[in-house]
């Protein structure tokens, strides 16, 4: 059932009748729905995501929807989206190579909060510079700047700008971005823009992400927008964030990171919007990753201290989701390391064979029926590499090795038994994987459902004879993994139940303040979940049901509320409930401005570029309030409102020193909230 109005939604008269298309492009497909205040869901539709052309996978679910619902494409009054594209980037470590500038840091710092593991063998550059706590300058070294920017220019898509203390005064940050767009012309994200908190090495960390993040999102509304013009859609274009708010395209092609969940935060509005639980664990499965969430009283839990996506601990505010690794296109690996070999599925991505055959023909079946007649099996069979189509200008930086093997990569699949010839080149190419600039095929769940018969919307043979190769390898004692196909396909499906499981759990137990994955790994959950008791019996349940969202929910859900004994919900229109979220929500933003005293007497406001100093408490604060306001009017409008609701909260610190009130420092914060603007 339809339970909530839009947040925010269009008012009273025609524009209850507004409609709105909501676009979700995920890992594999892109969703498309009208909807409409008064009456719904209008129309829905599904088409595969284009990596190479993200425009076309947009313009066929869009086409698909638009010609369902028989209406004039023009009539639409606001178009929204949500994606996890820059989700699935960081959980497969994915994105462009970037430079750091780190001004005023020591290379200590690269070793907290995980800053060095994120840069990997993207450059990174320490100048002199940087402020205190008070804002107060050092001298900074532009020369030792300018001295390297000609040749990390030529093999970066992008900079990353971190000072010391740019929350109290970023006009290092600023300084160093001028001068990389003079010199260089490449995008450059500067940390104060992202986050208002200290902990320079995190807050260096979450612009790292962005600036990598930067040409895919880029290329996303690029896509989106140039489909909108060619249908005579003249409509605001927003995207979702990963707080489930709504911001303007514009907004969020500087601030990528920000859209991080943003398809996990689409999904928990459309959850609520659809069932009207205020209490749930909300589990959207996709092709690449199952993201979990809690509602609580009708409202996602937001992570107070950052979203945490691939391992990576930002300074971005979401929703509090645990994202996994794990969805119907996760690659099968096996870990024979066992007594018992056990199929492991994930963390990354393949593209399913089923997928490979019907988008490239009757050569992946050749293939795949050349190595089903070899004497013996390869530990290569049943895989295939092609390019993912990014543009060549991704490829910057590449070694002399993984150059070699990217020209022979083409767009076409090629056999890796027939592409490899050395281990060393398996690892050259999973850094071409890890650079987004290639796609590995392989067998997958969603394989193993057309095994089944539970999908029939790929192409079954190639998934059999995906199966029946991956039989063919043998255990550490030399038994077969399976005895055929269809019981190979069972197992993975039951992996796949079992896995949703246990990440539904692991959030469960973490939400209790529980390490969740060692609590999951206990004996005693191990035997609950698999119905195995002996004399002592062992029962799991959870407090709420589960509400299941994506394409392939109806198939695992059931089954998984059964093993956790509890009713788990898939709402009609689930498969497209991030499409759905994408229209239902509204604009919000927030800033915040610091106060403190650099010395006794003097107030210091800090509000983003601004700092000024005062002579008292109230008139510092009076400013900053005002100075607030304005920056969120102004921030709002950019985020795409023009009806604004501001509100400013005051968190102020102070002492008592004999019997006297002394200030420490205060922290301001303006919220601004609306419904998007739409076209009249």
């Amino acid at each position: 059932m339809k339970a909530d109005a839009a947040a925010g939604g269009a008012q009273a008269g025609d524009e209850r009748d507004a409609l709105f298309l909501g676009i979700d492009t995920g890992g594999t497909y892109t969703d498309a729905v009208l909807w409409s205040q008064a009456k719904g869901v209008v129309a829905k539709a599904k088409a595969l995501t284009t990596r190479h052309d993200l425009a076309e996978g947009i313009a066929n679910a869009a086409d698909r929807v638009i010609a369902t619902a028989e209406i004039d494409s023009g009539i639409i009054r606001l178009v929204s989206m949500s994606t996890t594209l820059a989700t699935n980037a960081l959980v497969e470590g994915q994105g462009g190579r970037i430079a750091l500038i780190m001004i005023g840091f020591a290379e200590a710092d690269l070793d907290k909060s995980g800053l060095r593991q994120a840069l990997g063998s993207d450059p990174v550059v320490f100048i002199a510079g940087g402020h205190d706590v008070h804002g107060q300058a050092r001298a900074i070294d532009i020369k030792a700047l300018k001295a390297v920017l000609p040749d990390l220019a030529k093999t970066v898509s992008g900079f990353a700008v971190c000072a010391y203390f740019a929350v109290r005064n970023p006009a290092h940050e600023l300084a160093v971005r001028d001068i990389i767009r003079e010199k260089a012309g490449l995008p450059v994200t500067c940390s104060h823009e992202l986050s208002a908190k200290l902990n320079g090495p995190r807050r260096a960390l979450t612009t790292v992400l962005n600036a990598r993040l930067i040409a895919m999102i880029d290329r996303l509304i690029t896509a989106t927008e140039g489909f909108l013009d060619k249908r005579g859609i003249h409509a605001p274009l927003m995207v979702v964030r990963g707080d489930g708010a709504l911001v303007s395209a514009a907004f969020a092609r500087t601030r990528p990171i920000e859209t991080i969940l943003s398809g996990p935060a689409a999904s928990l509005v459309g959850a609520r919007h659809l069932t009207g639980l205020d209490n749930a664990l909300v589990s959207d499965i996709g092709g690449t990753t199952t993201d979990v969430a809690v509602l609580d009283r009708g409202r996602p839990r937001l992570d107070p201290e950052g979203a945490t996506v691939g391992g990576f601990r930002t300074m971005v505010e979401a929703v509090a989701m645990r994202t996994f690794g794990l969805g119907g296109d996760s690659e099968i690996a096996l870990n024979d390391q066992a007594l018992i070999p056990k199929l492991k599925l994930g963390p990354r991505r393949l593209v399913p064979l089923s997928l490979l055959a019907k988008n490239h023909g009757p050569d992946v079946i050749g293939h795949l029926e050349r190595q089903m007649k070899a004497p013996q099996p390869g530990r290569l069979d049943g895989r295939f590499a092609l390019r993912t189509g990014v543009p060549a200008a991704l490829a910057a930086g590449l070694t002399a090795s993984e150059a070699e093997l990217h020209d022979r990569i083409s767009q076409e699949p090629q056999p890796l038994d027939r592409l490899l010839s050395s281990t060393s080149q398996t690892a050259t190419l999973n850094r071409l994987v890890a650079r987004g600039l290639v796609h590995i095929s392989g067998f997958t769940p969603s394989d193993a459902c057309h095994v089944l018969g539970l999908q029939q919307n790929w192409d079954a043979d190639a998934a059999r004879l995906g199966a029946a190769l991956f039989i063919r390898r043998k255990d550490s004692i030399g038994r077969p993994l399976a005895e055929t196909p269809e019981a190979l396909a069972r197992q993975v499906h039951d992996a796949l139940i079992r896995r949703s499981s246990e990440v539904i759990l692991e959030t469960a137990f973490a939400e209790n303040g529980l390490d969740g994955p060692h609590t999951v790994a206990s004996p005693l959950i191990e035997r609950a979940l698999s119905g195995k008791n002996g004399i002592a019996g062992v029962r799991i349940a959870v407090d709420r049901p589960i509400i299941g969202l994506g394409a392939s929910a109806p198939i695992y859900y059931p089954a998984v509320g059964e093993m956790l004994g509890v009713e788990a919900m898939v709402p009609e229109d689930s498969d497209v409930a991030n499409a759905i979220g994408a229209v239902v929500g509204q604009v919000r933003v927030s800033l915040t401005a610091e106060v403190n005293q650099p010395v006794e007497g003097r107030f210091r406001v800090s509000a983003g570029e601004t700092i000024r100093d005062f002579d008292d408490e109230d008139t510092a604060l009076a400013f900053a309030a005002a100075t607030l306001r304005e920056q969120a009017a102004a921030r709002a409008a950019q985020a795409g409102t023009d009806e604004a609701e501001i509100t400013v909260s005051h968190d102020i610190r102070a002492a008592t020193v004999e019997d006297k009130r002394v200030f420490v420092e205060a922290t301001l914060t303006a919220t601004a909230s609306g419904r998007p603007r739409i076209a009249h």
